[in-house]
């Protein structure tokens, strides 16, 4: 079943995670400066992270403790790393909702920034963390506005939460089909919306 509206959410959120399973590794391994910047839920309920970090630190570590390198730049490297996953990581992965950056600010302080596809969604996660006997500190809250000159709002919706979280990267950091599950409408519908945004984008581009 689709959803009548995609009205995404960007929120930013400090919480004491004690129960950071990432944390926890990374620290045994020695690299103090990180971020998150992806978590996928994966098989055998396994939690997968994906982790930016300094060459210098990644140098420190064996390349059994992680499953694979993206390379970002010559001072900097990205890992994915599994764990059994946290509350904080599974509720977000739970709500549909996609995961900017986790940012380790003291000891098990961190501070989270998602995209959720609407504000129920938002709102969900937040309680379900208050449910689980977490504290979050909401520090920002933004809800997109569409500019409404070129694009309809659904399209400039569906590309802003595309855009976000990565569907026009190169590697991309999600798929059509992942991301169509997140905003809560079938593969095709996604396709003709992203093809039908571009085509309005491109002719005022070229036209102008």
């Amino acid at each position: 079943m689709e959803r009548q509206q995609i009205e995404p959410y960007h929120i930013t959120f400090e919480i004491e995670n004690k129960g950071c399973k990432m944390l926890k590794k990374l620290g045994q391994l020695g690299i103090q400066q990180f971020d998150i910047t992806d978590i996928r839920s994966y098989e055998r309920g396994l939690t997968r992270h994906l982790v930016r970090t300094s060459r210098k630190q990644l140098n420190k570590i064996s390349k059994s403790s992680y499953r694979k390198q993206n390379n970002k730049s010559e001072g900097e490297a990205s890992m994915w790393f599994d764990t059994n996953g946290c509350n904080v990581c599974k509720t977000i992965l739970s709500h549909d909702a996609f995961l900017i950056s986790g940012r380790n600010v003291k000891a098990y302080t961190i501070v989270y920034s998602f995209i959720a596809p609407d504000f129920t969604s938002f709102k969900n996660i937040m309680k379900t963390l208050e449910d689980k006997g977490l504290k979050p500190k909401i520090l920002e809250v933004e809800k997109y506005s569409p500019k409404g000159k070129i694009l309809t709002k659904k399209q400039e919706n569906v590309l802003w939460f595309a855009f976000n979280m990565g569907f026009f990267d190169y590697p991309r950091k999600i798929n059509s089909i992942e991301l169509s599950s997140k905003l809560g409408i079938g593969v095709s519908t996604l396709s003709e919306i992203t093809r039908r945004g571009m085509h309005r984008l491109l002719k005022n581009y070229y036209e102008t």
